[in-house]
């Protein structure tokens, strides 16, 4: 796709090669971009960003590496000690896009609305602008993460390939449309929550409803579940914990005057505190035998252990932190608080120290669309200015470690 003109918040704020590479190419970064978000890939099938993202490294002279599951890849951009790692992930969503934008999806019932189209854009630049420093004091691993939408997480992927050895610092930004383009959320501490999703089969002999007695009522069960096993959760979990069980889906039966033999019910499970999330299985095992035992209804519970909370350490905060005020002044920085989200940029978290930051992308005027929604957009000057956040972040870790 063709460049696309578009302003750059952070003209002038070096290093020199920076600016130049910026000042150049700021508008294929976000041509980039929409040629991303015109073919948007789910989990684990982005092959054709995977494609593109390769060649685009392979035409700077780099030398990127596929992972082995066809999707993801892995770049090094310098050389020797130390080594820190900024990760984008590639994956849309499946939903239908209703945007109107002249780049919107071209592929049904599949779009990026949570913005990892820029992500990889972003990434995709920073490792070109680092490529045309005169020189690097270490190397900055570029991680093209493949299937952040799906439980447990294309990052697990990435840490089982070794792409984490010697890795001393880890970055991500992450879009966040309640915060104006030109800003950079930062927090010391969780910035995330673990989500875990569960789903509860049950099953009964069935009868008639005129005679309940005879037989093990699973619809009855089901309500004890659902209305139940959230409130006894909360005596069971330090409320400081955030920890919140919701439920998605609840299905049993079709006749009135039919007491069904099958029924499930599905939910997420997420918590704030990475102590607590180990021991959740547990809990709700005990919680959930505790409840049905009573109704005499049998049940299967399948337990997904998701990702855990991204913990920020408070060091590897300052940089981003740093490295946006660096890029956009003072002004640039600002306080964010702890989503109940799931974000599996964790996994890299639980290898080595860093940090996640939300990059402000709405553009100060209109409404505030949220992420998934089938109508979320980005402002583009976002991008130029994550470009510089990443480069900034990578090179002031490499001198600090």
């Amino acid at each position: 796709m063709a460049d696309v003109p578009v302003v750059d918040l952070g003209a002038g704020s070096g290093p020199a090669w920076l600016d130049a590479w910026v000042g150049e190419n700021r508008g294929r970064v976000v041509g980039w971009r929409r040629a991303i978000h015109a073919q948007p890939e789910l989990a684990r099938c982005e092959e054709l960003t995977t494609k593109r993202v390769s060649e685009t490294l392979l035409r700077a002279g780099l030398e990127p590496r596929t992972l082995p599951g066809g999707t993801g890849l892995v770049c090094d951009v310098g050389r020797g000690e130390p080594l820190v790692a900024l990760r984008a992930d590639m994956d849309a969503l499946p939903l239908a896009e209703q945007t109107g934008l002249d780049f919107a999806s071209t592929v049904p019932g599949v779009a990026h609305a949570c913005g990892h189209d820029a992500h990889t854009a972003m990434l995709l630049g920073a490792g070109l602008a680092l490529a045309s420093a005169p020189s690097l004091p270490g190397r900055v691993r570029l991680l093209f993460q493949p299937a952040e939408e799906v439980q447990p997480g294309g990052a697990l992927d990435m840490v089982a390939d070794g792409v984490m050895d010697g890795v001393r610092r880890a970055f991500a930004l992450h879009c966040d449309p309640r915060l104006e383009v030109g800003k950079l959320g930062t927090r010391v501490g969780p910035i995330t929550s673990a989500c875990d999703l569960l789903e509860l089969r049950l099953t009964s002999p069935g009868g008639h409803t005129s005679r309940p007695h005879l037989t093990a009522d699973l619809v009855e069960a089901l309500g004890l579940i659902v209305t139940q096993l959230p409130l006894l959760l909360t005596r069971h979990v330090d409320p400081r914990s955030g920890t919140v069980l919701t439920w998605g889906a609840v299905h049993a039966g079709e006749a009135a005057n039919a007491i069904p033999q099958t029924g499930l019910v599905r939910g997420t499970l997420r918590t704030a505190d990475h102590a607590t999330w180990t021991s959740l299985e547990e809990t709700i095992r005990s919680l959930v035998a505790s409840v049905l035992a009573p109704t005499g209804v049998g049940y299967v519970l399948d337990h997904v252990r998701g990702v855990p909370p991204v913990v920020n350490d408070a060091s590897s905060t300052r940089i981003l932190r740093d490295a946006g005020i660096a890029v956009g002044g003072e002004q640039a920085a600002a306080d964010t608080e702890q989503s109940s989200g799931g974000e599996d940029f964790a996994w890299f978290l639980e290898e080595a120290p860093g940090a996640l930051a939300r990059l402000g992308v709405w553009p100060g005027e209109g409404p505030k669309r949220d992420l998934h929604q089938p109508t979320f957009d980005l402002d583009e000057r976002a991008i130029p200015f994550g470009v510089r956040v990443l480069v900034q972040s990578a090179l002031a870790a490499l001198a600090e470690a």
